[in-house]
């Protein structure tokens, strides 16, 4: 060291040396402490991309997401949103402990909640393959999305998967199985036999533009009022440039054309509208508003009265709305009465529920009512539609039973009277979002019917046209004695449409009887059956059996028919009387009454009749007795306007007994009855 003092250049180098080493010692721990802090805080487009998934800007967040996990020379999204992303700007840093992978799993996230279902399947695959224990609930969102695209196998692999991997605790397991549930739905529903008489149609703008088009509101003839969307004429940085708006348009050959905006006075440009309805009298129009507040939509039902071409100012419907909760998709009914529309406001079920209320002649409304737990569940019903002429309530909900997403449901009734509503299956619902249905009136629910979905396409709904082909239509019946209820067989059953138009059936054994209908009611029948009356009715439906998926059974009631005499050829009938009488008895007119047909039918045809009693009484009194029998019934035929010529008649008295009126030694009444009687004998004319 003796060496290094006594020379002052040595000094001098030792001096730098050792600065140099202390500056390089503070700049690595500089450097290391930087590391560390760059370490907890997350990259600029991370934290940009949590705020926009925060407010519900799904798919700017995703695409912020990809500049960070795939960052590029050129960043610049598919929307040409001005996200303003600059990588010399950026951090470095995901956020203390927070990988790639969790920012891939958010990424997919953000693609499923914007509806961007391929993207967000391969980003959750991803996820699950190469850390399968931590997102075990890729898994399942994995299936969803799968489901979403239409490939059932697969989804139903993962969810099995998700199902065996995930704990008895873990929160997606209710929704798993109610998926799984929604799988074997449709699977049932693609397998249905009647998807055959269903015409489906997607239409589109005639300029060819792939913006959403949905809501169909009919304003006449072919004209409808959708919403879509509109670009707006100054883009903002980090505001979403599109915004929903009302079009009138003309449904052409599957097409629409003629697309205009709907002039609405002071529109503001932030807010979005849509989801529309026009007043019976055309009045006023209904229309939905909505906007952020704190993060989330708040929507909001308005009305504007007409004005020239266009409306006035937007003014809040108060009644229907409440502060702090949503109210859209508002819907008059035709007769001008009433306003559907859907809500999450208190009172109801569960989150977003169908209303009504009773619409004044100033346009406002009364209060609202729920329409009730039969149509309302614990989860959300949407986009109320009521088709008067079949008293039938469309909406959407994801609170029942479907094949994914939002399903259309059909519910018979009135106010809060309705049937249990059904699903209106496949090919009108799909594994994705299904809203929005319209169907004309004075038709049948599905004969030409408009509606929107999001089917087929990469995110936004999409209007379509459905029609579904009539079922065949059987009426069917049983004809029975009356006296012994039986049925009866070889009875011809004569039918008669509205039109006029008849067909004829024969009974079977089982004294069925059945029927193709073609044309509409009302339906008359004709039942004759030999020895048996004439019987003319109109059919009474009893019940409509539906479960056949090509035919519907409208089965009659049961129909009797009485028995009666029908005269032959040298046929006798045979009359009785009580004891010492010669008024006729109603079996006694109803044998006549035959008798006279056979003779209206037959011009030709001659009677004779023969009078007789019993044995008791003297035989003067006797054939007093017999003759006013024999009148009694000549009498009758003549008052019912046959030809006295036609006719002859002679008195016998007690001559020749039938029965014997007394056996050994006693009285035989039964016998004596059987001889009070009147003889007819129809003589029929000689065929040349």
């Amino acid at each position: 060291m003796n060496h290094i003092k006594s020379n002052p250049i040595l000094q001098q180098q030792m001096q730098l040396l050792s600065y140099k080493i202390a500056v390089r010692t503070i700049l690595s721990c500089m450097v290391c402490i930087f590391c560390l802090q760059s370490q907890g805080q997350a990259d600029d487009r991370i934290v940009k991309a949590d705020q926009y998934f925060a407010a519900g800007e799904y798919y700017t967040a995703a695409h912020l997401y990809e500049q960070f996990l795939k960052p590029g020379p050129k960043q610049k999204t598919t929307a040409n949103f001005p996200l303003n992303a600059k990588r010399n700007s950026q951090g470095s840093g995901m956020g203390k402990g927070v990988t790639k992978l969790d920012i891939l799993y958010k990424q997919a996230t953000s693609y499923r909640l914007a509806n961007y279902f391929p993207e967000a399947a391969e980003a959750y695959k991803e996820c699950m393959e190469k850390d399968p224990e931590k997102y075990v609930d890729a898994y399942y969102w994995y299936a969803v999305c799968k489901r979403s695209l239409a490939d059932y196998t697969t989804a139903e692999e993962s969810i099995n998967q998700f199902l065996s991997k995930a704990t008895a605790n873990n929160s997606y397991r209710a929704a798993a199985e109610k998926e799984a549930a929604t799988l074997r739905y449709i699977k049932s529903q693609l397998a249905r036999p009647d998807t055959v008489m269903y015409k489906l149609q997607k239409t589109g703008l005639a300029s060819g533009s792939d913006k959403g088009v949905y809501a169909p509101v009919h304003m006449g003839g072919n004209r409808f009022m959708v919403t879509s969307t509109q670009t707006d004429s100054v883009i903002v940085a980090a505001v979403n440039p599109y915004h929903s708006r009302l079009f009138t348009t003309s449904l052409v050959n599957g097409s629409l054309q003629n697309t205009e905006v709907v002039q609405i006075e002071t529109t503001d440009a932030t807010v979005n509208q849509g989801a529309a309805s026009i007043s019976a009298n055309g009045n006023y129009l209904y229309f939905t508003q909505w906007k952020k507040e704190n993060g989330r939509n708040i929507s909001t039902i308005y009305y504007a009265v007409k004005k020239g071409n266009g409306w006035g100012a937007a003014q809040l419907l108060s009644a229907v709305n409440r502060n702090g909760y949503s109210s859209q998709q508002p819907y008059c009914t035709v007769d001008g009465k009433y306003l559907f529309f859907a809500s999450n406001k208190p009172g109801g079920s569960g989150e977003f529920d169908i209303w009504y209320a009773a619409l004044n002649a100033d346009g406002t409304t009364g209060e609202a009512v729920n329409a009730g737990t039969s149509i309302n569940t614990s989860a959300d019903e949407l986009a109320p539609f009521y088709h008067s002429t079949s008293s039938t309530l469309v909406f959407s909900s994801n609170g029942r039973q479907g094949m994914g997403g939002y399903d259309l449901f059909s519910a018979k009734g009135w106010e809060t009277a309705w049937k249990t509503p059904e699903n209106m299956g496949h090919p009108v619902n799909s594994t994705r979002d299904d809203l929005y249905f319209y169907a004309p009136e004075k038709t049948r629910l599905l004969s030409n019917a408009v509606f929107s979905s999001d089917r087929g396409s990469s995110c936004c709904m999409e209007t379509f046209l459905v029609s579904k082909a009539p079922k065949k239509q059987k009426l069917t019946g049983t004809i029975r004695d009356l006296a012994d209820k039986l049925p009866l067989a070889n009875a011809e059953v004569i039918l008669k449409d509205g039109t006029g138009k008849t067909w004829k059936a024969i009974t079977g054994d089982n004294g069925r009887y059945t029927f193709d209908l073609v044309n509409e009611g009302p339906y008359s029948l004709t039942i004759t059956k030999e020895y048996y009356k004439e019987k003319n009715t109109t059919a009474q439906i009893e019940t409509t059996d539906e479960s056949e998926w090509s035919t519907d059974v409208l089965k009659n009631k049961d129909e009797f028919i009485e028995k009666r005499v029908i005269l032959k050829p040298e046929t006798v009938v045979t009359v009785y009387f009580d004891f010492d009488m010669y008024n006729l008895k109603d079996s006694a007119t109803e044998k006549l009454d035959s008798v006279y047909k056979v003779l209206v039918e037959t011009p030709g045809a001659t009677l004779q009749i023969s009078g007789y009693t019993d044995g008791l009484g003297t035989v003067e009194y006797n054939k007093g007795l017999s003759d006013r029998r024999a009148r009694a019934c000549y009498q009758y035929l003549i008052g019912k306007g046959i030809d006295s010529s036609r006719i002859t008649f002679e008195s016998f008295g007690a001559c020749c007994p039938l029965e014997m009126e007394l056996i050994n030694g006693l009285d035989n009444a039964a016998g004596r009855a059987k001889n009070r009687r009147a003889l007819i004998n129809v003589v029929m004319p000689k065929q040349e």
